[in-house]
């Protein structure tokens, strides 16, 4: 039916000039709410025209490649993936884009000489073909659920292959997917190839019209060992004694808003269950997810009458400092800081996972596996259900219903070492199985390009 078809293709072109206008037409909101956001972040304010698609620095030489991680968590990830790739295009220069603060602080770890950094550009026709004119990837490679309209249109127009590594896709993300068919439809359609960390989410996307290749496993798994943050976490803890006596760290880890409220209700509720936890030593290892957080449950935490102590006045070398406060009567060690996870993970002998008591979708729990440190999580974790029922069905994470039911959790594992244990060296194996991701997701991009003498990438023929 080439009539139908044709009909179909300029509905779709008519759907992308209206949104792509729609997103011009809410830049100056966009500009305001990324000024608000830079009053408690200010690395929000670095070089805002970027995000328009306005450059002050020299275009670079054509043939970079483009990595897009929106924030910490997939610039991890995006991290092992670019090892990866610079093992197989010797001299490979780098364009890394971002669209947080946190995301670009990592970020600027992974960058060579010749690389670029630059903000991923909003949503609108201009700013995205200026985008691609001034770095002139050679391909684009976008990080687990990053797909939008108008860039995947540019990139098409621009002939440059646009690639979904890491792919997820949780069912409300379908069901709002496909209520906007007419927009999601051309985007997922667009790329060149999809590969999915899941068979389930692999389905899911095809459901959306994407090209699914494969079913590569998860990026995350391939998480490094970091003998630098281990030698910290151990000088931590060696501070942290109590009356020459260990104490149990317990981490509540990327906590969401209404989260740590919800903890220190739970811990009230039962003033018997609170004196066991002061009896057995435990200090809370409290991180919150978001910086801008930070001051607003340092202020929480004090109004509850608890005694903190922050991460932000330990330097931040060797943790020497004014620690005697933490050894004599600090309930709580809030970790204030970002990129410092792995540190934390193996300063618990447990976690609360964050973003799992709300219905918010839970964190990554596999960081926390791989650094041998156990989970307990609430019943939302949809954003990570693979990797969660994983956990739960080796034992290396629990499942409760609420808070309440967290903490007699983790009386339980005080009071049972071995199973604690148990727990641990399951999340240690779960991790050691799952390996080579990266190497995975490499080679199938590599498989869809030719070198030339130089290492550099070209489309295939085939």
């Amino acid at each position: 039916m080439p009539g139908f078809s044709i009909h179909l293709r300029l509905v779709e072109r008519c759907t992308l000039w209206l949104y792509g206008g729609l997103m011009r037409l809410l830049q100056p909101f966009l500009l305001r709410k990324l000024r608000r956001r830079g009053q408690q972040e200010p690395g929000y304010l670095a070089q805002v025209p970027q995000r328009l698609g306005r450059y002050d620095t020299p275009a670079v030489l054509p043939g970079a490649v483009w990595v897009h991680a929106v924030s910490l968590g997939e610039t991890r990830a995006a991290g092992l993936l670019i090892d990866a790739m610079r093992q197989r295009w010797p001299g490979m220069r780098l364009v890394l884009t971002h669209s947080t603060a946190t995301g670009w602080a990592q970020g600027q770890g992974l960058l060579r000489p010749g690389d670029v950094q630059v903000w991923f550009p909003w949503d609108t026709p201009q700013a995205t073909r200026q985008f691609l004119q001034q770095h002139q990837p050679v391909f684009g490679v976008l990080l687990e659920t990053e797909v939008w309209p108008v860039m995947v249109q540019a990139c098409l127009q621009a002939r440059v292959p646009l690639f979904l590594v890491n792919a997820r896709l949780n069912t409300a993300s379908q069901t709002s997917a496909q209520r906007v068919s007419w927009l999601s439809g051309p985007a997922y359609r667009g790329l060149r190839a999809v590969w999915a960390q899941t068979e389930v989410d692999a389905q899911r996307l095809r459901s959306l019209g994407a090209r699914v290749e494969g079913v590569l496993g998860n990026l995350k798994f391939d998480v490094q060992d970091q003998p630098q943050a281990h030698a910290l976490a151990q000088s931590w803890r060696t501070r942290w004694r109590l009356a020459g006596r260990a104490r149990p760290v317990v981490m509540l880890a990327s906590t969401r808003e209404g989260e740590e409220a919800e903890w220190l209700d739970a811990l009230a509720a039962k003033p018997e269950r609170e004196q066991a936890l002061r009896d057995a030593g435990v200090l809370w290892l409290l991180v919150p997810r978001h910086p801008q957080r930070f001051e607003e449950v340092h202020a929480a935490l004090q109004s509850r009458g608890m005694s903190v102590f922050r991460r932000s006045t330990l330097p931040p070398a060797d943790g020497d400092g004014p620690v005697a406060a933490v050894q004599a009567q600090a309930q709580v060690f809030l970790g204030d800081s970002v990129g410092e996870m792995p540190v934390y993970f193996q300063a618990a002998e447990m976690a609360l996972l964050g973003g799992s008591f709300k219905p918010l979708g839970g964190q990554n729990l596999i960081e926390a596996a791989a650094f041998g440190c156990p989970v307990i999580m609430g019943p939302h974790t949809f954003n990570f259900a693979h990797a969660a029922e994983e956990a739960e069905a080796l034992g290396a994470a629990r499942r409760v219903a609420d808070m309440d039911a967290a903490l007699e959790q983790v009386l339980v594992w005080l009071k049972h070492p071995a199973d604690l244990a148990q727990a641990q060296q399951q999340g240690l194996q779960m991790v050691a199985q799952s390996r080579g991701a990266a190497d995975r997701y490499a080679q199938a991009i590599m498989a869809f390009g030719d070198q030339g003498a130089e290492g550099a990438w070209a489309p295939s023929t085939n």
